[in-house]
């Protein structure tokens, strides 16, 4: 699944009716969430924030834009915040399965459309920038609307894409990628600011001033401050006192979590504070925080327990969750506090219950069918293979605790990869029958009809055909585990190995049977076809390896 945040910032933060005109644009597009509105009425400015599909999220933003266009009058705004434009700033953040580079596409098919369209200029900041003098928001945004029209006849501030001149009612708007902010407090056993005011300057990137002896800022020959950089990259943090619960915080914006972790942080401030004779009592997150944060969180905290960390993502967030304080103020609730949840979709199977499931699959409805159910009995050989590892990890018999260890990683990561088919498979097919009740009135619609039709039975055709390759790898995981020699469980990993078989072969029946919808592409066949045939032939030699395996640990057991 592909999914990316959008935050634009309106230059509206007062008139409701303005503001839900805005928002009901974005909610008019499908697969895409509203996941917040803060309106400000001091600064007069709305920070709106929504994820999806990056293509429906670069739509709904284009069409939140456009009506920001018609609603807002910048010659008349006037507020507390700096601000350029009616839409001032539109960031895209890569959350899921897209990369930064991806993103930035995305960035600058935004910004031609608004420009094209809208005839607003646009400037391209942060990744998306053209230059580094451009990276800087600050930079771009400095003289605010009142001196864009200037600003823009400057060489060196041409619009990276639209007019040279200032769309008058409209502004400027700056559109680019960054990365996901995370807003992270953390709480310590003291009410003094001034000790979390001094933990915050020892760790965030920009460090503090460089004194000598006396006290006294050393300042280089320009007359610029030397600064002691701090101990965490990509981290700002000021100390702050909180009235309602009578403690002092260390407040951080994360503005790279990739390159500085959440729990290296809370880490950290937990040395910083033992220093000062401090103890840290938990933490708070402020709006969302993306899912592999947490898991990652989760990993570390369970191997400095000297745990198997190839557990289920819901036990990997629990104890990050624990681990951090993070449910000290108020209960973590997973769907509200992770992005990732906050736009999960209920209807898909796998949200289902078993017996609901079951109840879908024997329906009168061709989707779901043999593909899904192949990719189910794909995650269940991976679970299966996950549980022996795991069993087997706290064992003081079983040595080697990395090998354990890996194995219950591998399982839980293609588990995940399993589940994701099975609505893929059914999503799959619903678009090819899609395609097919196309309108073929014209000769273009025709063809076009028919392009669909090419392009969607190949997708039903390629989605259990990863499967059918993810299964060669559940069968040799279930191969994997046996060389634990754990007995007890030696009957659960033949059962593993069991379902990735049967996972294997019910994909192969699905490859067969849609390639014939194929037929006229011969080489496209004949070229799947021998490459499903050379996996299904990999499978026959393991599970005969397995199954001699496994009669034989019972026999001896």
């Amino acid at each position: 699944m592909k999914l990316i945040e959008c935050v634009p910032n309106f230059s509206e933060g007062r008139n409701e009716d303005i503001i839900n005109q805005i928002t009901s644009e974005i909610k008019s597009v499908s697969n895409v969430k509203l996941l917040d509105v803060d309106p400000g009425k001091d600064t007069n400015r709305t920070v709106v924030t929504f994820a999806g599909n990056p293509d429906d999220v670069i739509e709904a933003a284009f069409l939140a834009i456009s009506k920001a266009s018609e609603l807002i009058d910048m010659s008349k705004h006037e507020g507390a915040h700096p601000r350029m434009g009616a839409t001032d700033v539109c960031p895209l953040i890569p959350i899921k399965g897209v990369s930064v580079d991806e993103c930035i596409e995305y960035s600058h098919k935004l910004a031609k459309k608004v420009a094209q369209k809208l005839k607003i200029p646009i400037f391209m900041y942060e990744k998306s920038a053209s230059s580094k003098s451009r990276q800087n928001l600050a930079k771009i945004r400095q003289g605010e609307y009142e001196g864009m029209s200037d600003k823009l006849k400057m060489k060196d501030w041409k619009p990276d894409y639209g007019p040279d001149e200032l769309h008058i009612k409209s502004g400027v708007t700056a559109i680019g990628v960054r990365e996901f902010l995370i807003a992270y407090n953390i709480n310590l056993n003291t009410s003094d600011k001034k000790l979390a005011s001094d933990i915050a300057l020892d760790i965030r990137e920009a460090g503090r001033a460089k004194r000598d002896e006396n006290g006294k800022i050393i300042r280089d020959e320009d007359g610029v401050m030397v600064k002691v950089p701090g101990t965490l990259k990509s981290v700002k943090a000021v100390g702050w006192f909180l009235d309602e619960y009578n403690v002092a915080q260390v407040s951080m914006n994360l503005i790279d979590y990739k390159t500085t972790s959440v729990h290296r942080v809370f880490e950290e401030v937990r040395k910083q504070a033992q220093k000062r004779g401090l103890r840290v009592t938990g933490s708070e997150l402020v709006g969302l925080i993306p899912l592999d944060s947490l898991l990652e969180a989760g990993r570390y905290y369970l191997q400095e327990q000297n745990k198997t960390s190839g557990v289920p993502d819901s036990q990997l967030i629990h104890i990050a969750v624990k681990s951090m304080g993070l449910d000290e103020m108020y209960p973590f609730n997973n769907d509200e506090k992770i992005i990732d949840y906050m736009i999960d979709d209920s209807d898909k199977l796998i949200n289902k219950t078993i017996s609901n499931f079951a109840d879908e699959v024997s329906s009168d409805s061709p989707a779901p069918g043999g593909g899904s159910i192949s990719a189910l009995a794909g995650s269940l050989s991976a679970s299966l293979t996950s549980m022996v590892a795991n069993l087997s990890h706290d064992k003081k018999q079983f040595k080697d605790k990395k090998f354990i260890n890996d194995i219950a990683c591998r399982s839980q990561e293609l588990k995940n990869k399993f589940l994701v088919l099975i609505d893929e498979d059914t999503d799959a097919f619903d678009r090819l029958m899609v395609s097919f009740r196309l309108p073929k009135k014209s000769e273009s619609e025709i063809k076009f009809r028919e392009n669909q039709i090419l392009v969607m039975s190949k997708l039903v055709t390629e989605v259990p055909l990863e499967v059918l390759e993810k299964s060669l790898i559940a069968l040799d995981l279930a191969l994997e585990v046996l060389k634990i020699n754990n007995t007890n469980c030696i009957s659960d990993a033949g059962v593993a190995g069991e379902m990735a078989y049967s996972c294997g072969y019910g994909a192969y029946y699905n490859v067969k049977i849609n390639l014939i919808d194929l037929k006229d592409d011969k080489v496209y066949c004949k070229k799947t076809l021998d490459y499903a045939k050379s996996i299904i032939s990999k499978l026959d030699n393991k599970i005969l390896k397995l199954r001699k395996k496994i009669i034989e640990g019972l026999d001896n057991g």
